[in-house]
């Protein structure tokens, strides 16, 4: 059987995959495991702004209830906000109802630990053993041991105060377009940034359920290039559905992924001695380029495994500053556990006020080199890395590339697919490379 939790949390269609029954499943086992070594464990919920994320609160809440919890609900908040709240609030886990960028159908149920970290993978483990076995009903606690179910008020508040206090210096002249993505930033984004003194025009930051990232947010940039262009702004931001990526446009509607954003913001952190070792944590999906501009500054990348809970692994490890991936999702381990997509807004735009230049000729600092994609249908995708044939072709390109490009084959997660990336200065060659890679992929799995 499929292994219930994926690369975060439990995610599906709601109503058909990811029921009201199995969010109740999923919150008497919370409760039950976070509650091992406490009466009455208090787990605060936050969620985005999909039609299904009140069903599934109310189905989540009753199952801690059930098991002795206390549910504490905040309503449509952030995911990172949820990660800072857990534990400043000293809540013994955190619960985020979000599919994140994902289409409104889907939505999804992760939790934080007391620490407001994500849960490692055997802690994750247990409890979808406990979803799967039989509940005995007769243990259930009864009477004054029910938990409860509370409303909490302006928890908002703390997270906003956060954020603001984050920031490297007031934004007093920007011209910010803020894109929402109909999610769960919609409120608390264009707050904080006009706290800090930018004008804030808003756009897709008027959810209705069905409209979260639809056409907007980090995943559809277009209405955000126009918009930055039409009104003359400084620069343009995007969130995600929950807000746990960031993504910019520059004031000439050309957009910066998370690599430029990183290196910006990596950047900065070396001029002020804040950036442990001069180490910016990336995958092994990030652009050349963006380890190339770091070697240029003194700096150097470490890369892990695609997934920003492989990136945190590492950030905790070495004790690092600043991690993440090319898609937005950047972690600053100062202020956050986990990724933030306005409190990494709030840096990219302070690097731009403390510098006094303009977002264009910060993104300059990195040379984007050009990236080929090819997917491989096969017929078993497990396997592969020992083929000696595949390995082999794998060796001969990129020991043509050496350091100025970078070869990644991998296997799709949800699909019979062999993924083909190879990166470098021309794109020509480029296509020939994944071309006859992919050609001997095809011939031995095929």
């Amino acid at each position: 059987m499929a292994r219930l939790f994926g690369t975060d949390g439990v995610r599906g269609v709601a109503n058909v995959e990811l029921t009201p029954e199995l969010a109740f499943k999923l919150g008497r086992a919370a409760a039950s495991y976070f509650g091992r070594e406490t009466r009455n464990p208090k787990i605060i919920i936050g969620r985005d702004t999909r039609l299904s994320g009140t069903m599934l609160e109310a189905a989540l809440a009753a199952g801690i209830c059930s098991a002795g919890g206390n549910a504490h609900l905040l309503g449509v908040i952030p995911t990172p906000a949820v990660s800072y709240l857990t534990s400043k609030l000293h809540a013994n886990a955190g619960a985020v109802i979000s599919a994140s960028h994902n289409p409104f159908e889907d939505n999804g149920i992760k939790f934080f630990s007391q620490t407001g970290h994500k849960l490692p993978d055997a802690v994750e483990d247990e409890i979808e053993a406990m979803v799967a076995a039989e509940h005995d009903s007769s243990k259930n606690p009864r009477g004054s041991s029910v938990g409860r179910v509370i409303n909490e008020e302006a928890m908002d508040k703390m997270y906003i105060d956060h954020i603001v206090s984050s920031a490297p210096t007031k934004l007093n002249g920007l011209k910010v377009v803020m894109d929402c993505s109909n999610g769960a930033n919609s409120l608390i984004a264009p707050v904080i940034l006009r706290t800090l003194g930018a004008q804030v025009i808003t756009i897709f930051n008027k959810p209705n359920g069905i409209n979260i990232n639809n056409g907007c947010g980090s995943t559809h940039l277009e209405a955000l290039q126009e918009k930055v262009l039409e009104e003359g702004a400084d620069v343009g931001i995007a969130n995600d559905g929950d807000a746990d990526r960031c993504l910019a446009v520059d004031e000439n509607g050309k957009a910066l992924d998370g690599d430029q954003i990183m290196l910006i913001c990596a950047l900065e952190l070396m001029k002020k001695k804040e950036l442990h070792d001069n180490v910016l944590v990336t995958t092994v999906m990030s652009n050349v380029g963006l380890h190339k501009a770091m070697a240029e500054h003194g700096g150097r990348c470490v890369k892990t495994n695609v997934g920003d809970r492989y990136v945190l692994e590492e950030m905790l490890r070495g004790g690092y500053s600043i991690g993440g991936e090319q898609s937005g999702h950047i972690i600053f381990s100062k202020y956050a556990k986990t990724g933030d997509g306005i409190l990494t807004a709030v840096q990219l735009l302070g690097a731009m006020v403390k510098n006094n230049k303009r977002l264009s000729e910060l993104g300059a600092l990195m040379t984007k080199y050009p990236q080929i994609l090819l997917n491989v249908r096969v017929k078993d995708k497990y396997g592969w890395e020992d083929n000696a044939a595949i390995k082999e072709v794998i060796k001969k390109y990129q020991d043509e590339l050496g350091d100025n490009g970078q070869i990644l084959v991998r296997a799709s997660g949800t699909e019979p697919l062999i993924r083909i990336m190879a990166e470098g200065p021309v794109q020509e060659r480029l296509e020939n490379i994944v071309g006859a890679i992919g050609e001997v992929v095809t011939r031995e799995l095929g």
